[in-house]
């Protein structure tokens, strides 16, 4: 009798939708009822923007990845149930941002992520 393996989270179809602007990709990463937090300059964190459900985080995926900008993963470390990773990003006039995300996983799908970024003023 084998034993069954939990499902495990793709780090590099992670990577690939990040560095290949390619929103679906990434949403295929999150659960149905995921929900996302993001921190930032205009969203404090006493008042992050949150998005539930794929639906609202795929519009901003959405958003994010049509601007003309380039995306790389520069770190992921996976432990159990919890991926934390880092990503770089520059728009073509030189403003740099950089992002870091810590997430929890229920059967390989993403279904908690908090991201905080940071723009060059």
């Amino acid at each position: 009798m084998g034993t069954a393996t939990a499902p495990t989270f793709d780090t590099e179809a992670l990577r690939r939708g990040i560095e290949g602007h390619r929103a679906a990709d990434l949403l295929s990463l999150y659960a149905d009822d995921a929900e996302l937090r993001v921190v930032d300059r205009n969203t404090q964190p006493s008042h992050p923007m949150v998005k539930h459900g794929r639906a609202e985080i795929g519009d901003m995926l959405d958003d994010v990845y049509s601007r003309d900008m380039t995306h790389r993963m520069d770190q992921c470390v996976v432990q159990g149930d919890h991926v934390a990773f880092t990503e770089s990003c520059e728009y073509p006039d030189g403003v740099r941002v950089m992002s870091t995300s810590m997430m929890s996983l229920r059967d390989g799908k993403i279904v908690d992520q908090t991201l905080v970024q940071a723009w060059d003023e």
